[in-house]
């Protein structure tokens, strides 16, 4: 049997262990994928610094792009748009599979539908192993979108497809048009990046960029951005006609500043509180006489990934995606990627597999 190298996770403060399995045959509906390249998102740095908890031992990683290896005779042999699927694709997939006939699927969420599992996020069961990005390979599960991409997109900037760039695809989705409005993005990590150049791709009338890194700001710029605030000592933005804000940073008082922002009929949508934290203010008086909307998304649809990969397709030229990885490491390096994330914190830690760096 042919076999896969993983890097298995035991914990917080556990060092990491590099394993060869071996690849088991695939089950009814499975496609076998080797992995060409992971990116390392904030929810794997959470995870291995302790912030957040995974049952382990896991394979950490979910923003992947690979290559088809193997594909079972019962997969119907075609991606999420009905093209064929083939050995030797390069192909994208959704974070999860999950069940698309239940009720949640049905209403559009098939994030939060039944049997739902991730990528990434994992227990290693028995032969269940190859599911995350730190990983020769990975075996795609049964209801699990998958897109075939281009070539021409460099394997760092495909990678962060199937979670960055489609998480950000949502938020758009729930926000509508952006097309001549006022946009306030709080946050200028990676989501935040991606959501200047969304929102200047869209038309936006003008773009206001929040953060607390002044760095960070500066790439904001160069994706698009028209005006950048540096935040300090939890001072106000003073803006009361931002048509729409997205909150990427999770802080409660970027949250709270984005509300305070918006014009009369604005819409915030908040994406980044994805760990505890204190309770948000509301003035609930002020949303009701301003007639704000409030959303919040976790994850995101097939609809939207499908307009994640699009994007990056028509405009991964347009905008300088290729700084977005700040180093590179190789899979037997993967502790030092991470440390280097956590110290350094740039937008993204590119780890190349099998064998060569990014194309």
């Amino acid at each position: 049997m042919d076999k896969a190298k993983v890097v298995v996770f035991h914990g917080h403060q556990q060092a990491m262990e590099v394993l060869e399995v071996t690849i088991p045959s695939l089950k009814e509906g499975e496609v076998l994928v080797r992995n060409r390249y992971t990116t390392l998102c904030g929810s794997d740095l959470h995870t291995y610094s302790g912030l957040r908890s995974e049952k382990i031992p896991t394979v950490l990683g979910h923003e992947i792009v690979g290559e088809i290896v193997s594909i079972a005779s019962s997969h119907p042999g075609a991606d999420y748009f009905g093209n064929e699927l083939k050995v030797g694709d390069r192909i994208t997939w959704s974070i999860f599979s999950s069940d698309p006939n239940s009720p949640m699927a049905q209403k559009g969420i098939p994030q939060k539908g039944d049997n739902l599992f991730k990528y990434g996020h994992a227990q290693i069961t028995g032969t269940d192993v190859l599911h995350g990005g730190l990983a020769t390979h990975c075996i795609l599960k049964p209801g699990t979108a998958i897109l075939k991409i281009n070539e021409d997109i460099p394997l760092p900037v495909a990678a962060t497809i199937n979670c960055a760039i489609a998480t950000v695809a949502g938020a758009f989705r729930l926000a509508g048009s952006v097309k001549d409005r006022k946009v306030l993005i709080m946050g200028a990590g990676l989501l935040g990046i991606i959501g200047v150049a969304m929102s200047k791709a869209a038309g936006a009338a003008k773009i206001h960029v929040a953060d607390i890194n002044e760095q960070r700001l500066k790439q904001s710029n160069e994706f698009g951005a028209d005006k950048m605030h540096l935040l300090k000592n939890n001072e106000s933005l003073n803006l009361n006609d931002v048509d729409i804000t997205f909150d990427m940073s999770g802080s409660p008082h970027a949250m709270e500043l984005g509300l305070d922002s918006l014009a009369i009929g604005g819409v915030a949508i908040w994406v980044g509180a994805v760990l505890n934290t204190r309770k948000i203010k509301v003035d609930a008086e002020k949303v009701i006489r301003r007639l704000l909307t409030i959303k919040g998304l976790h994850n995101y649809n097939f609809e939207d990934f499908v307009y994640a990969v699009d994007f990056i397709s028509n405009y991964h030229q347009d905008f300088p995606f290729s700084t977005i990885v700040g180093k590179e490491f190789c899979l037997e390096e993967v502790e030092m990627a991470f440390n280097y994330a956590l110290t350094n914190k740039p937008l993204r830690v590119g780890i190349y597999i099998n064998p060569t760096p990014a194309d």
